[in-house]
Protein backbone atom coordinates (compact mmCIF):
# COMPACT_ATOMS: atom_id res chain seq x y z
CA UNK A 1 0.00 0.00 0.00
CA UNK A 2 1.46 3.49 -0.97
CA UNK A 3 1.20 6.65 0.50
CA UNK A 4 -1.71 7.67 -1.00
CA UNK A 5 -3.83 4.97 -0.12
CA UNK A 6 -3.68 3.29 -3.40
CA UNK A 7 -2.42 -0.53 -3.96
CA UNK A 8 0.17 -2.00 -6.39
CA UNK A 9 1.93 -5.86 -7.21
CA UNK A 10 5.23 -5.89 -6.60
CA UNK A 11 5.46 -8.87 -9.03
CA UNK A 12 3.16 -6.93 -11.73
CA UNK A 13 5.03 -3.93 -11.72
CA UNK A 14 8.14 -5.91 -11.92
CA UNK A 15 6.70 -7.48 -15.41
CA UNK A 16 5.88 -4.30 -16.99
CA UNK A 17 9.18 -3.35 -16.72
CA UNK A 18 10.95 -6.71 -18.03
CA UNK A 19 7.98 -6.49 -21.13
CA UNK A 20 9.10 -2.37 -21.27
CA UNK A 21 12.95 -3.67 -21.46
CA UNK A 22 12.42 -6.67 -23.91
CA UNK A 23 10.16 -4.21 -26.15
CA UNK A 24 11.19 -4.33 -30.07
CA UNK A 25 11.13 -0.28 -30.58
CA UNK A 26 14.35 -0.27 -32.93
CA UNK A 27 14.89 0.21 -36.74
CA UNK A 28 15.69 -2.14 -39.72
CA UNK A 29 18.47 -2.24 -42.38
CA UNK A 30 16.05 -0.18 -44.50
CA UNK A 31 14.95 2.48 -41.72
CA UNK A 32 11.69 1.05 -41.55
CA UNK A 33 10.39 -0.27 -37.83
CA UNK A 34 11.82 -3.38 -36.99
CA UNK A 35 8.72 -5.66 -37.88
CA UNK A 36 7.30 -3.92 -41.14
CA UNK A 37 7.58 -5.56 -44.35
CA UNK A 38 6.28 -3.26 -47.33
CA UNK A 39 5.19 -6.55 -49.45
CA UNK A 40 2.62 -7.57 -46.57
CA UNK A 41 0.81 -4.33 -46.99
CA UNK A 42 -2.42 -4.18 -49.72
CA UNK A 43 -2.05 -7.73 -50.74
CA UNK A 44 -3.52 -8.48 -53.83
CA UNK A 45 -5.78 -11.23 -52.97
CA UNK A 46 -7.48 -8.32 -50.37
CA UNK A 47 -7.80 -5.05 -53.69
CA UNK A 48 -9.41 -8.01 -55.34
CA UNK A 49 -11.59 -9.48 -52.82
CA UNK A 50 -12.26 -6.01 -52.20
CA UNK A 51 -12.79 -4.93 -55.66
CA UNK A 52 -15.20 -7.65 -57.11
CA UNK A 53 -17.47 -6.85 -54.15
CA UNK A 54 -18.31 -3.44 -55.11
CA UNK A 55 -21.49 -2.78 -56.90
CA UNK A 56 -19.96 -1.47 -60.09
CA UNK A 57 -17.74 -4.73 -60.35
CA UNK A 58 -20.67 -6.88 -60.49
CA UNK A 59 -23.07 -5.15 -62.66
CA UNK A 60 -20.34 -4.73 -65.60
CA UNK A 61 -19.41 -8.55 -65.55
CA UNK A 62 -23.52 -9.31 -64.71
CA UNK A 63 -24.18 -6.90 -67.82
CA UNK A 64 -20.95 -8.91 -70.17
CA UNK A 65 -23.13 -11.93 -69.37
CA UNK A 66 -26.21 -10.63 -70.57
CA UNK A 67 -25.61 -9.13 -73.94
CA UNK A 68 -25.03 -12.36 -75.93
CA UNK A 69 -28.78 -13.43 -74.98
CA UNK A 70 -29.67 -9.81 -75.63
CA UNK A 71 -28.26 -10.15 -78.98
CA UNK A 72 -29.87 -13.20 -79.47
CA UNK A 73 -33.11 -11.94 -78.31
CA UNK A 74 -32.65 -9.28 -81.64
CA UNK A 75 -32.14 -11.42 -84.08
CA UNK A 76 -35.19 -13.55 -82.79
CA UNK A 77 -37.69 -10.56 -82.94
CA UNK A 78 -36.17 -8.97 -86.03
CA UNK A 79 -35.54 -10.36 -89.56
CA UNK A 80 -32.16 -12.40 -90.37
CA UNK A 81 -31.15 -13.07 -93.62
CA UNK A 82 -32.32 -15.63 -95.71
CA UNK A 83 -28.51 -17.06 -97.05
CA UNK A 84 -26.83 -17.27 -93.44
CA UNK A 85 -23.78 -17.66 -95.51
CA UNK A 86 -23.13 -14.04 -97.22
CA UNK A 87 -23.37 -10.68 -96.20
CA UNK A 88 -21.38 -8.25 -93.76
CA UNK A 89 -21.07 -9.61 -90.32
CA UNK A 90 -24.08 -8.70 -88.95
CA UNK A 91 -25.61 -10.53 -91.76
CA UNK A 92 -23.48 -13.49 -91.03
CA UNK A 93 -24.03 -13.56 -87.34
CA UNK A 94 -26.72 -16.20 -87.27
CA UNK A 95 -24.56 -18.74 -89.43
CA UNK A 96 -22.83 -20.56 -86.75
CA UNK A 97 -21.61 -20.36 -83.22
CA UNK A 98 -17.96 -18.61 -84.24
CA UNK A 99 -19.88 -16.20 -86.12
CA UNK A 100 -22.24 -15.10 -83.45
CA UNK A 101 -19.05 -14.62 -81.34
CA UNK A 102 -17.61 -12.48 -84.20
CA UNK A 103 -20.34 -10.30 -84.19
CA UNK A 104 -20.53 -10.17 -80.22
CA UNK A 105 -16.90 -8.59 -80.13
CA UNK A 106 -17.41 -6.55 -83.44
CA UNK A 107 -20.93 -4.77 -81.86
CA UNK A 108 -18.53 -4.44 -78.66
CA UNK A 109 -15.60 -3.06 -79.76
CA UNK A 110 -16.07 0.55 -80.66
CA UNK A 111 -17.34 1.64 -77.06
CA UNK A 112 -18.35 -1.34 -74.60
CA UNK A 113 -15.03 -3.11 -74.27
CA UNK A 114 -12.78 0.17 -73.77
CA UNK A 115 -15.48 1.80 -71.39
CA UNK A 116 -15.18 -1.27 -69.17
CA UNK A 117 -11.26 -0.89 -69.23
CA UNK A 118 -11.72 2.51 -68.19
CA UNK A 119 -13.87 1.92 -65.69
CA UNK A 120 -11.64 -0.09 -63.43
CA UNK A 121 -8.56 1.41 -63.98
CA UNK A 122 -10.01 5.30 -63.57
CA UNK A 123 -11.60 3.80 -60.61
CA UNK A 124 -8.04 2.80 -59.25
CA UNK A 125 -6.39 5.83 -57.09
CA UNK A 126 -9.39 8.58 -57.49
CA UNK A 127 -12.10 6.60 -56.45
CA UNK A 128 -9.90 6.24 -53.03
CA UNK A 129 -9.00 10.01 -53.65
CA UNK A 130 -12.79 10.91 -53.21
CA UNK A 131 -13.55 8.69 -50.46
CA UNK A 132 -10.15 10.20 -48.40
CA UNK A 133 -9.11 7.20 -47.78
CA UNK A 134 -6.03 7.74 -49.75
CA UNK A 135 -4.20 9.26 -47.27
CA UNK A 136 -4.81 6.16 -44.60
CA UNK A 137 -3.70 3.85 -47.03
CA UNK A 138 -0.47 5.47 -47.86
CA UNK A 139 0.09 6.32 -43.62
CA UNK A 140 -0.38 2.27 -43.17
CA UNK A 141 2.28 3.15 -44.83
CA UNK A 142 2.19 1.70 -48.46
CA UNK A 143 4.49 2.71 -50.21
CA UNK A 144 3.32 4.71 -53.30
CA UNK A 145 4.76 2.55 -55.83
CA UNK A 146 3.42 -0.56 -54.44
CA UNK A 147 0.20 0.97 -53.93
CA UNK A 148 -0.41 2.09 -57.98
CA UNK A 149 1.02 -1.29 -58.91
CA UNK A 150 -1.32 -3.60 -56.76
CA UNK A 151 -4.32 -1.51 -57.63
CA UNK A 152 -3.04 -1.42 -61.59
CA UNK A 153 -2.98 -5.17 -61.47
CA UNK A 154 -6.01 -5.79 -60.06
CA UNK A 155 -7.75 -3.13 -62.57
CA UNK A 156 -5.91 -5.52 -65.24
CA UNK A 157 -7.08 -8.87 -64.00
CA UNK A 158 -10.65 -7.93 -63.99
CA UNK A 159 -10.30 -6.48 -67.15
CA UNK A 160 -9.24 -9.68 -69.04
CA UNK A 161 -11.58 -11.56 -66.98
CA UNK A 162 -14.83 -9.15 -68.65
CA UNK A 163 -12.96 -9.28 -71.90
CA UNK A 164 -12.60 -12.67 -71.65
CA UNK A 165 -15.63 -13.79 -70.27
CA UNK A 166 -17.69 -12.19 -73.71
CA UNK A 167 -16.28 -14.37 -76.23
CA UNK A 168 -16.87 -17.40 -73.82
CA UNK A 169 -20.55 -16.28 -73.09
CA UNK A 170 -21.32 -15.65 -76.84
CA UNK A 171 -20.08 -18.96 -77.41
CA UNK A 172 -21.87 -20.89 -75.36
CA UNK A 173 -25.00 -18.78 -76.75
CA UNK A 174 -24.39 -19.23 -80.43
CA UNK A 175 -23.74 -23.25 -79.43
CA UNK A 176 -27.02 -23.35 -77.95
CA UNK A 177 -29.02 -21.26 -80.68
CA UNK A 178 -27.00 -21.76 -83.59
CA UNK A 179 -24.77 -24.31 -83.60
CA UNK A 180 -21.28 -25.42 -84.28
CA UNK A 181 -20.20 -24.49 -87.83
CA UNK A 182 -17.74 -22.90 -89.61
CA UNK A 183 -16.96 -19.34 -89.36
CA UNK A 184 -17.58 -17.78 -92.73
CA UNK A 185 -16.17 -14.41 -93.44
CA UNK A 186 -17.77 -11.48 -95.71
CA UNK A 187 -15.73 -12.37 -98.31
CA UNK A 188 -16.42 -16.08 -98.53
CA UNK A 189 -14.19 -17.73 -96.63
CA UNK A 190 -15.13 -20.77 -93.97
CA UNK A 191 -12.92 -21.44 -91.61
CA UNK A 192 -13.59 -25.44 -89.85
CA UNK A 193 -15.25 -25.06 -86.30
CA UNK A 194 -12.04 -25.90 -84.60
CA UNK A 195 -9.53 -23.82 -86.06
CA UNK A 196 -12.20 -20.87 -85.75
CA UNK A 197 -11.88 -21.65 -81.88
CA UNK A 198 -8.41 -20.92 -81.96
CA UNK A 199 -9.02 -17.90 -83.80
CA UNK A 200 -11.24 -16.82 -81.15
CA UNK A 201 -8.70 -17.20 -78.69
CA UNK A 202 -6.43 -15.22 -80.54
CA UNK A 203 -8.86 -12.63 -81.49
CA UNK A 204 -9.49 -12.09 -77.24
CA UNK A 205 -5.85 -12.06 -76.74
CA UNK A 206 -5.52 -9.12 -79.47
CA UNK A 207 -8.34 -7.41 -77.69
CA UNK A 208 -6.65 -7.53 -74.68
CA UNK A 209 -3.41 -6.24 -75.53
CA UNK A 210 -5.07 -3.38 -77.86
CA UNK A 211 -7.01 -1.99 -74.94
CA UNK A 212 -3.91 -1.43 -72.92
CA UNK A 213 -3.68 2.23 -74.40
CA UNK A 214 -6.72 2.75 -72.79
CA UNK A 215 -5.36 0.81 -69.01
CA UNK A 216 -2.87 3.34 -69.37
CA UNK A 217 -4.61 6.37 -69.91
CA UNK A 218 -7.52 5.67 -67.55
CA UNK A 219 -4.23 5.51 -64.96
CA UNK A 220 -2.80 8.24 -65.61
CA UNK A 221 -5.89 10.42 -65.24
CA UNK A 222 -6.70 8.64 -62.04
CA UNK A 223 -3.75 9.59 -60.79
CA UNK A 224 -4.29 13.07 -61.78
CA UNK A 225 -7.57 13.76 -60.60
CA UNK A 226 -9.58 12.91 -57.66
CA UNK A 227 -12.40 12.39 -59.86
CA UNK A 228 -12.98 8.59 -60.71
CA UNK A 229 -15.91 9.82 -63.25
CA UNK A 230 -13.70 12.32 -64.82
CA UNK A 231 -10.61 9.23 -65.55
CA UNK A 232 -13.08 6.97 -66.55
CA UNK A 233 -15.29 9.63 -68.86
CA UNK A 234 -11.72 11.09 -70.01
CA UNK A 235 -10.64 7.75 -71.49
CA UNK A 236 -13.81 6.97 -72.83
CA UNK A 237 -13.64 10.29 -74.84
CA UNK A 238 -10.33 10.20 -76.27
CA UNK A 239 -11.23 6.40 -77.67
CA UNK A 240 -14.21 7.84 -78.94
CA UNK A 241 -12.46 10.93 -80.23
CA UNK A 242 -9.92 8.91 -81.79
CA UNK A 243 -12.22 6.29 -84.05
CA UNK A 244 -14.31 9.37 -85.21
CA UNK A 245 -10.30 10.71 -86.68
CA UNK A 246 -9.58 7.33 -88.17
CA UNK A 247 -13.19 7.75 -90.23
CA UNK A 248 -11.48 11.35 -91.23
CA UNK A 249 -9.51 9.94 -94.50
CA UNK A 250 -7.54 12.72 -95.42
CA UNK A 251 -5.58 12.62 -91.99
CA UNK A 252 -3.95 9.67 -94.56
CA UNK A 253 -1.28 8.18 -93.13
CA UNK A 254 -1.31 9.95 -90.00
CA UNK A 255 -4.21 7.79 -89.33
CA UNK A 256 -1.47 5.06 -88.46
CA UNK A 257 -0.86 6.47 -85.44
CA UNK A 258 -4.12 6.72 -83.70
CA UNK A 259 -4.18 4.05 -80.84
CA UNK A 260 -7.54 3.15 -82.32
CA UNK A 261 -6.55 2.71 -86.10
CA UNK A 262 -5.65 -0.92 -85.20
CA UNK A 263 -8.56 -1.40 -83.35
CA UNK A 264 -10.43 -4.16 -85.84
CA UNK A 265 -7.12 -6.02 -86.91
CA UNK A 266 -8.44 -9.64 -85.58
CA UNK A 267 -10.87 -9.55 -88.16
CA UNK A 268 -8.19 -10.58 -90.01
CA UNK A 269 -7.72 -13.72 -88.13
CA UNK A 270 -11.16 -15.03 -90.38
CA UNK A 271 -9.36 -15.89 -93.34
CA UNK A 272 -8.16 -18.75 -95.07
CA UNK A 273 -4.71 -16.78 -95.39
CA UNK A 274 -4.17 -14.62 -92.41
CA UNK A 275 -2.33 -11.44 -92.77
CA UNK A 276 -0.76 -10.60 -89.63
CA UNK A 277 0.38 -7.16 -90.79
CA UNK A 278 -2.28 -5.23 -89.20
CA UNK A 279 -2.29 -7.12 -85.68
CA UNK A 280 1.38 -6.83 -85.62
CA UNK A 281 1.21 -2.95 -85.97
CA UNK A 282 -2.20 -2.78 -83.71
CA UNK A 283 0.10 -4.74 -80.74
CA UNK A 284 3.03 -2.26 -81.25
CA UNK A 285 1.42 0.61 -81.43
CA UNK A 286 -0.94 -0.08 -77.92
CA UNK A 287 1.78 -1.39 -75.97
CA UNK A 288 4.06 1.89 -76.82
CA UNK A 289 1.04 3.83 -75.83
CA UNK A 290 0.18 1.82 -72.52
CA UNK A 291 3.97 2.14 -71.48
CA UNK A 292 4.04 6.09 -72.12
CA UNK A 293 0.89 6.61 -70.10
CA UNK A 294 1.71 4.40 -67.06
CA UNK A 295 5.58 5.58 -66.92
CA UNK A 296 3.67 8.85 -66.52
CA UNK A 297 1.35 7.93 -63.99
CA UNK A 298 4.02 6.30 -61.89
CA UNK A 299 6.17 9.35 -62.11
CA UNK A 300 3.15 12.13 -61.62
CA UNK A 301 1.83 9.55 -58.53
CA UNK A 302 5.26 9.78 -56.91
CA UNK A 303 5.60 13.17 -56.86
CA UNK A 304 2.15 13.89 -56.09
CA UNK A 305 0.88 15.70 -52.97
CA UNK A 306 -2.01 13.92 -51.32
CA UNK A 307 -4.17 15.88 -49.55
CA UNK A 308 -7.57 13.58 -49.48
Amino acid sequence: MSENGVHTDPAALDELTDAAEHAHSGFGSDGAVEGYRARRTLRLGVELRRQVRRRRTQLVLGFVVLLPFILVLAFEIGETSPNRRSGGFVDLATASAPNFVVLALFVSGTFLLPTIVALFFGDTIASEASWSSLKYLLAIPVPRHRLLRQKAVASGLLSVFALVLLPLVSLVAGLIFYGAGDAVSPTGDAIPFGRSLVAIGLSAVYVVIQLAWVAGLALLLSVLTDAPLGAVGGAVLAAILSQILDQITALGTLRNYLPTHYSYGWMDLIATDIDWTNMAAGALSAVVYATAFTLLAARRFATKDITS
